[in-house]
């Protein structure tokens, strides 16, 4: 099979930098060189990801981004065969209501809509929304939402009494078609039985290959219980230019802008997370600045102050090629990929990257 390629929207703003606000952070961190997410700019983003053949671009949620839904609502009219992976939480939006806006949607759009399901890693970032409901119980419930959410697409009523939701006749006018596909994320105990349940990819943050491919065989083992079947993607970031010389001179320009406090902070904010994932993310650099390429071409270095996603695929345009065809040997299918700023880098993996995995037989 060959590997899907996507693209991220920088809806909490962009720049040169890799300072900027963390996911779980009480403050968004504005640098020199920011540009704000304005409609404009994300069309920009989004243009060029239509033009340069993506497959589509992940719209992401949180407290320091624009609405997902509203966003690509806003930009599907300014593309022309570009998907939106729409990110939300299911706890804070009710299965029959999302059920009608993703249905609504995938009409609109005609076929352009996947799902990002985000149960939610952070108790500080659901409550601000408030939810107060635990970790492992947004697990619990999120696969209670995505029961109901696949019933009513898939029949004309649908009832349902569990411990987190209770609908009787829930509907949708008709039902989206493609059934929109449900991606999804989530390291703990908790989370993987939901995906092999539910879920049509798997996604994971960028480990190395080695350890991505542990956490996806659990994965798949346990949907193979079920008798499903699940795809795999990753996320990663990615500086790719003609030369390696060239490429980890950006990131070293990058790591020159933090400051010790900076990381030392984030860090232990990250180190804290209920988020098993953040937690293997931290884990990698540990807060140290000394050996940050975890794995030839695999830098650690946005992980220092970003939450979430914290390693890129740093080197020439062979050698991200080479770690991407790994990625793929080991059972992955699908790259979402970013890049500081995320105008320039689509540009730069298009162009110098996608060739390679093309001549390979991979894209």
């Amino acid at each position: 099979m060959t590997a899907k390629f996507f693209w991220f929207l920088p809806t909490n703003g962009d720049s040169r930098s890799i300072v900027g606000a963390s996911h779980a952070s009480s403050h968004h961190t504005v640098p020199a060189n920011y540009r704000a997410p304005t409609r404009r700019y994300l069309s920009e983003v989004a243009r060029a990801a239509d033009r340069l053949g993506y497959e589509g671009v992940l719209t992401p949620t949180g407290t320091w981004c624009e609405d997902a839904w509203l966003t690509a609502s806003a930009l599907l009219a300014e593309t022309e065969r570009l998907k939106f992976l729409v990110a939300f939480r299911p706890g804070l939006v009710p299965p029959t209501l999302a059920a009608q806006q993703a249905a609504t949607l995938q009409r609109f759009s005609e076929g352009r809509v996947l799902l990002n399901i985000v149960s939610g890693g952070d108790d500080l970032e659901q409550r601000r929304f408030g939810d107060w409901v635990g970790h492992d119980e947004r697990y619990a419930r999120t696969g209670e939402f995505l029961h109901i959410v696949n019933s009513i697409w898939r029949q004309e009523a649908v009832d349902f009494k569990g411990h987190f939701y209770d609908v009787a006749d829930a509907r949708v006018s008709a039902a989206p078609d493609p059934l929109p596909q449900i991606y999804f994320g989530g390291s703990s105990a908790a989370a993987l039985p939901i995906a092999a349940e539910y879920v049509d990819v798997y996604l994971t943050w960028g480990e190395p290959p080695q350890a991505a491919a542990a956490k996806i065989a659990e994965v798949r083992r346990l949907a193979e219980q079920r008798g499903r079947q699940v795809r795999f993607g990753i996320r990663l970031h990615t500086i790719s230019r003609d030369t390696s010389e060239a490429a980890w001179a950006v990131a070293a320009d990058m790591l020159s802008e933090l400051t010790p406090e900076q990381i030392a902070k984030a860090t232990d904010l990250h180190a804290r997370s209920e988020s098993e994932g953040q937690r293997r993310m931290t884990a990698l650099h540990g807060g140290r600045i000394d050996s940050l390429e975890i794995y030839p071409n695999l830098w650690a270095g946005v992980g220092l102050v970003r939450g979430g996603a914290g390693t890129a695929l740093v080197g020439s345009h062979d050698e991200v090629a080479t770690l991407i065809a790994e990625y793929h040997s080991v059972g992955f299918d699908e790259f979402i990929l970013s890049g500081y700023p995320h105008l320039e880098e689509a540009y730069w993996f298009a162009e110098g990257v996608l060739p390679i995995l093309k001549r390979k037989g991979l894209a």
